[in-house]
């Protein structure tokens, strides 16, 4: 079981998400999305951790969400892409993981976004690049024949100067927190998204298992 800490469960990750809001992610203060719907596209690399006997490190998967509304409204599409570099064995605990399995009710985004999306696109497995530099608010998310993702710093509308901004969520199930940049998604999948361009992401590095987030740096 992923779900219960028993020392053999949990992963470390870093998470680089980009949605279609403005940045600050309306989400994150209880006000409801810019477009009136919610869509995003995340890549996660899992710097360490397990799932049941099953060793993640080094492991990276994406997913692409895209809601008709608010995600609290559900009736959301998913699809989960799984570095084809997985082995079997990672392919089935990531795929456990990224849909909220083994996991409490509520505990974790993963969890939820789950729930909220009845409409599960089958998993596919694909080249997946992701570079994060969380000191530059900087990243890359590259899944092939999906979606590419390009991040940066937010900047100054003054002085064009890179402009730092953190979100801090002490209660939150996807992180404590977030350093905030923009980004831009292109996709050429199943799922397209209409208005990720110039617009939220949000950087993690994180620890986290099925009972929720544990801590983050």
């Amino acid at each position: 079981m992923w779900g219960k800490d028993d020392g053999r469960m949990g992963t470390s990750r870093r998470e680089l998400a980009n949605c279609n809001c403005a940045s600050g992610c309306p989400c994150q203060f209880m006000s409801l999305p810019r477009h009136g719907n919610c869509e995003a596209a995340t890549g996660f690399e899992f710097d360490s951790g397990r799932h049941g006997d099953v060793d993640l490190s080094g492991t990276c998967a994406a997913i692409m969400y895209q809601w008709p509304g608010p995600i609290h409204e559900g009736g959301g599409t998913m699809q989960i892409i799984i570095d084809e570099s997985s082995s079997s064995a990672q392919r089935d605990a990531l795929q456990t993981i990224l849909t909220g399995g083994d996991t409490e009710e509520m505990a974790t985004c993963w969890w939820v976004f789950a729930a909220m999306s009845p409409n599960k696109l089958e998993t596919i497995y694909r080249p997946l690049e992701i570079s994060i530099d969380l000191e530059q608010r900087t990243g890359r998310v590259s899944a092939k024949g999906v979606f590419e993702t390009e991040a940066g710093p937010l900047l100054s509308p003054i002085s064009g100067e890179p402009h730092r901004a953190r979100i801090n969520v002490p209660n939150g199930f996807e992180f404590r927190l977030a350093k905030i940049a923009r980004g831009t998604t292109r996709t050429t999948g199943e799922i397209e998204l209409r208005n990720n361009k110039d617009s939220h992401v949000h950087m993690v590095e994180i620890h986290i298992n099925g009972e929720g987030v544990l801590e983050a740096a």
